[in-house]
């Protein structure tokens, strides 16, 4: 979400089990930033995108507008939620995650295959892929702190600037732990499931993309491993876009933001939306970061509607 204060493809990629795959799925995640409304528009660009990237499942995030007063500390969504209206234009099932908890911010999740009822929490819910029930989650993190302002010496909000990986660390558990409990609290649910799907926007970066060769290459002020993926990395997911691209110097994979310039002294051009699968005989087989025409996006679609670039993955299991 991180509200501004200031004015090809490589086929193929094992990652575990047989090669023999039964059930082939793209899936997506994607902040819509208000689906466009944000900026007064309608959802048909929005739209747009999602049918040139062919997703079987998304993750979706800001399916409501921003609030009128939206600051660092807090920005309520206002107005409708558009997933029925996307999903109607597709002609997908839906989900609006209704909640309020703190690993929420208008989300919703849509589907080629019908969708059941919602994980106790209403962080997930089981899909039905001809007859393969998988499980898609779908989260929103905080972003205030934001860890990467905060060790760039960005002012943003109240949060002291720190310096070490352990600073960020500690300040990453605070910001995001409690969120995370409640997504694995969640995710006991889906025990048994065909494959299981992770989706946000998680206003974190990865522990593989701050790496020390990022960090040598001067993408990174320090390494870090960033403990919201790396706790979905020990529970056995995969983070679909490394899975393909694993060389972080060569492909960042920015997905906040689209917008601005990325030697802008005051933002710092990151990956913070991904999609992690975990299924036995995974492969990931394509992996695309979808946004505008330009030298970050490997899918393109213009006119691109989001402050966000989307992620999106073909897996077979």
């Amino acid at each position: 979400m991180l509200k501004r204060l200031l004015p090809g493809l490589l086929l193929g990629v094992i990652v575990a089990g047989p090669a023999a795959a039964e059930t082939t799925l793209r899936i997506m995640s994607y902040n819509i930033w208000g689906g466009g409304g944000n900026e007064d528009k309608g959802i048909d660009e929005t739209v747009a995108v999602l049918r040139a990237a062919n997703p079987d499942i998304i993750g979706m995030q800001e399916t409501r507008l921003e609030g009128g007063e939206c600051t660092a500390d807090a920005c309520p969504p206002a107005g409708e939620s558009v997933a029925r209206a996307i999903a109607e234009a597709l002609g997908y099932h839906y989900y609006d995650q209704t909640d309020e908890n703190v690993a929420l911010w208008a989300n919703a999740i849509l589907s080629r295959y019908p969708i059941g009822a919602a994980s106790g929490h209403d962080l997930g819910v089981p899909i039905d892929v001809n007859g393969v029930t998988v499980w898609a989650f779908n989260i929103h993190h905080d972003d205030e702190p934001y860890q990467p302002y905060q060790l760039l010496g960005i002012e943003y909000g109240p949060a002291p600037f720190i310096k070490t990986e352990a600073e960020a660390q500690d300040y990453a558990n605070q910001t995001r732990g409690a969120a995370m409990d409640l997504l694995f609290e969640d995710m006991k649910e889906a025990e048994g499931a065909a494959a299981i799907f992770v989706f946000g926007d998680f206003n974190e970066p990865s522990e593989y993309d701050w790496t020390d060769a990022a960090v040598a290459a001067g993408q990174q002020p320090v390494k870090v491993e960033w403990p919201t993926t790396h706790k979905l990395s020990e529970a056995g997911f995969v983070d679909t876009y490394r899975a393909v691209w694993p060389d972080p110097v060569a492909k960042p994979a920015y997905t906040w933001t689209p917008q601005g310039d990325e030697a802008d002294p005051e933002d710092h051009h990151d990956r913070i939306d991904f999609a992690f699968a975990k299924a036995d005989g995974l492969r990931v087989t394509g992996a695309w970061i979808v946004g505008e025409s330009g030298a970050r996006t490997d899918l393109a679609v213009d006119p691109w509607p989001s402050d966000h670039r989307a992620t999106l993955a073909e897996v077979e299991f």
